[in-house]
């Protein structure tokens, strides 16, 4: 008769994560948002990030930005709920190669009418604003390889 199996240890959550292979690293590329309005949604990150629309169907779009971010967006339709404050993703915070990007995704966010608040802590600035979802939008600068980000923003307190 063969001995039962070892059983599974159960992972320690304090434990330090295993090293990744020499040079790599884990990043994000790809957010998928479910929104309202498609074209509506498309028009405004594009304007906004500077992303390009690389497919399309009716019911989604693939947004790819310089960097090879991407932003899927899906039409869910107009009654779609959205809970801030829930499960899941709250905001989406982007990078801005510069101050002067930055400013400008300020300026569109105020042109329509999508601006909430404009910051500066700890040696970075970022504006947010509203997508046309209601879903709230990020824009930084300098990102987190230029500015350490050492303490959590109270903003994510607020959604």
């Amino acid at each position: 008769m063969d001995p039962a199996p070892a059983p599974t240890p159960t992972p320690d959550p304090t434990a330090p994560a295993a090293p990744a292979a020499a040079g790599a690293r884990m990043r994000l590329t790809s957010v998928v948002l479910y929104v309202f309005d498609l074209d509506e949604s498309v028009g405004f990150y594009r304007e906004l990030l500077g992303l390009e629309v690389t497919v399309a169907n009716p019911t989604a779009a693939l947004l790819v930005g310089g960097d090879g971010s991407q932003l899927y967006l899906r039409s869910v339709g107009p009654r779609a709920p959205h809970q801030t404050g829930g499960i899941g993703v709250q905001c989406s915070v982007w990078t801005a190669p510069s101050e002067a990007e930055l400013k400008r995704c300020e300026q569109v966010l105020k042109r329509l009418n999508a601006h909430t608040t404009t910051h500066v802590a700890e040696g970075f600035s970022w504006v947010e604003g509203r997508d046309p979802n209601g879903v709230p939008v990020m824009v930084s600068h300098p990102g987190p390889g230029q500015a350490i980000r050492n303490q959590i923003i109270s903003r994510i307190y607020a959604w």
